[in-house]
């Protein structure tokens, strides 16, 4: 958590938070590490603040109750707050995030933990979405209620060909892998749940199993693989998906295997047809979000090599995390 979120106005919204569910707002609170949301944890609640005005924890507030209990998703004590500031305070799970516990974990415990993963995972993309559940604009701007699932997609290719220091023949050349690659994800639709963040940041490890998955605000219904787009990047560069105070200790080579497990665990996961297609505009589709969210203030060359605009230009030349990890294998 950086020091922004554990900020005296950063504690005050999780007190409130406590109060508006008749806890002791009174009790210590211990700042947690998260990559989003200001996290507070108490000996026996976890309190999320969420900053951004878009109430994406009153989705997970209506979604946490209908998760099978394998999941190991907490109780929901209440949800709360404003626009630019909600809140939801839930029971605390045992477990530490599993990305904090894998540098020090055996190769047995990792491969214990993915075994895990896998199987959670696979429980949640059998489970119905609630009927309930409000849309969002998701990391991969793909939908299933427009004449193309790509629609959303290609008007903000748009978008960024008018953006400063963006290279229109990047783009154009973007917009081409989108076409070419459209045809492999449909249909779209799919009335079964996918996280939507699966990262290590998001699971809970008790030195002996996982106990949880959670963090489910970009929860949605999708077609199962699309958690394949989030989970793949941090395999390939597991530093950009923890806290900061984590980044140092997080190794690209102690994921190396983590892919190759858990499709021996869920296979199905990656037998879908025209896979590599598939992921590839998963990538596209989550990286020109991030680039029109977050336009770049100087030409490519000069930004962090992580920047969005980058990373496009990566998946053009056949250099992204998906070919890095060899994923034509899969």
């Amino acid at each position: 958590m950086s020091e922004e979120r554990r900020s005296p106005m950063a504690m005050a919204r999780a007190r409130h938070a406590l109060l508006q569910a008749g806890l002791d707002s009174t009790v210590p609170l211990e700042a947690a590490s998260s990559v989003t949301n200001e996290v507070w944890l108490t000996d026996t609640h976890v309190i999320r603040v969420n900053r951004r005005p878009n109430q994406r924890l009153r989705r997970e507030a209506i979604l946490g109750p209908s998760l099978p209990a394998e999941i190991g998703y907490p109780m929901v004590v209440t949800y709360g707050g404003q626009m630019g500031a909600d809140f939801l305070v839930v029971k605390r799970v045992s477990g530490s995030p599993l990305a904090h516990c894998w540098p020090t974990m055996t190769r047995d415990q990792r491969r214990r933990a993915v075994s895990q993963v896998a199987s959670k995972l696979k429980r949640l993309h059998q489970t119905p979405g609630p009927l309930d559940l409000p849309t969002i604009d998701a990391p991969q701007m793909l939908r299933a209620d427009t004449l193309s699932p790509v629609m959303s997609l290609l008007v903000a290719l748009d978008q960024a060909r008018s953006l400063p220091h963006v290279d229109h023949g990047l783009i154009s050349d973007v917009e081409q892998i989108v076409y070419e690659t459209s045809s492999s994800i449909e249909p779209f639709d799919s009335d079964y749940l996918v996280h939507g963040d699966l990262t290590f940041e998001n699971v809970l490890w008790d030195g002996r199993d996982v106990t949880a998955l959670l963090d489910f605000e970009w929860a949605r219904t999708s077609p199962p693989d699309v958690d394949l787009d989030v989970f793949l990047r941090m395999c390939c560069l597991p530093h950009l998906h923890v806290g900061d105070a984590w980044v140092e200790r997080t190794l690209q080579e102690d994921y190396a295997d983590v892919p190759w497990w858990l499709q021996e665990d869920y296979p199905e996961l990656f037998a879908v047809p025209r896979q590599y297609d598939r992921l590839r505009l998963y990538s596209v589709a989550y990286d020109i979000r991030d680039l029109t969210m977050f336009p770049p203030q100087a030409p490519s060359h000069q930004l962090n090599e992580y920047h969005a605009l980058n990373r496009l230009r990566r998946t053009v030349v056949g250099q992204s995390h998906l070919d890095l990890l060899d994923t034509n294998a899969v």
